[in-house]
């Protein structure tokens, strides 16, 4: 990572550029520091370098203007971070250049008995799952006030397309293209055969009640971040966020190839 965050800071320090970074780095003394929450009102673009969780946090950090983020993969499996190290200079100079995909991603937000003053953001996925035990948790779903079903699981996994990829696959959810304006709801080991995954419109306001039947406490996530202890009897409303991520790629960005390379779909067979 450290020899990645020199390597971006050299090229852009070649192209006549001013870098700050949003915490001080021991091997880059010489770089003005900012809050990334700072940055919209004193940048040109962010730089996420890292995986797709950089990627999200810079993302989230950053929503609600029209910061563009590019992000420089140096983890092992990433679907938005597309710049690699092995062509850094050439892949970040062409998006320098405005040789770029301009790619809009909408977020989630969601709160706990309508207390929409502090919402949690979510680009990836909204979980609602049990709180520090393996216990399953019962609850009820509503779809724009109206009755969805009721079930017991492990948790249930509300995620926008660009996290259809995410935890909400591993729970056997759909990969949703991301150009598409919808929601995916995934159980997770629900405790009846008949619950499959089911895709919505991102326009819908979905709302999960933990039952008041529930001996354990659930709790939402946002990102895999930590999130808030939900009560029995608690309500979980999720919506679409008024704001958008706007993500840079190179022109030639294909997230088939991307998925068939990070699924392996593209894998010969061999007996």
């Amino acid at each position: 990572m450290e020899n990645a965050v020199v390597r971006v800071n050299q090229f852009l320090r070649e192209q006549q550029l001013e870098v700050v970074c949003n915490e001080p780095l021991s091997f880059l003394p010489e770089l003005d520091v900012l809050t990334v929450e700072a940055f919209p009102e004193q940048c040109d673009l962010t730089i996420a370098i890292g995986g797709d969780g950089t990627l999200l946090s810079a993302a989230r950090a950053v929503s609600g203007s029209d910061m563009p983020v590019v992000g420089i993969n140096v983890g092992r499996l990433g679907f938005l971070a597309d710049v690699t190290l092995s062509n850094l200079e050439q892949q970040l100079g062409q998006i320098l250049c405005g040789r770029y995909r301009d790619d809009r991603r909408f977020l989630l937000q969601a709160d706990i008995n309508n207390n929409a003053a502090a919402p949690g953001i979510a680009m990836n996925d909204v979980v609602i799952h049990a709180h520090q035990n393996l216990h399953m948790i019962e609850f009820e779903t509503y779809i724009n006030g109206k009755f969805l079903n009721s079930q017991r699981a492990d948790g249930l996994v509300v995620a926008t397309p660009t996290g259809s990829t995410a935890y909400a696959m591993s729970a056997g959810g759909p990969i949703v293209d991301v150009d598409l304006d919808a929601v995916v709801l995934a159980s997770v080991c629900p405790h009846t055969l008949s619950n499959r995954p089911l895709v919505v419109a991102a326009s819908n306001t979905i709302e999960i009640t933990l039952s008041e039947n529930n001996i354990t406490t659930g709790m939402v996530t946002c990102d895999g971040r930590p999130g808030q202890i939900v009560e029995p009897g608690d309500t979980v409303r999720i919506e679409r966020h008024s704001s958008q991520i706007r993500l840079l790629h190179l022109e030639d960005h294909d997230h088939y190839s991307i998925l068939r390379a990070k699924l392996e779909w593209g894998r010969k067979l061999t007996c």
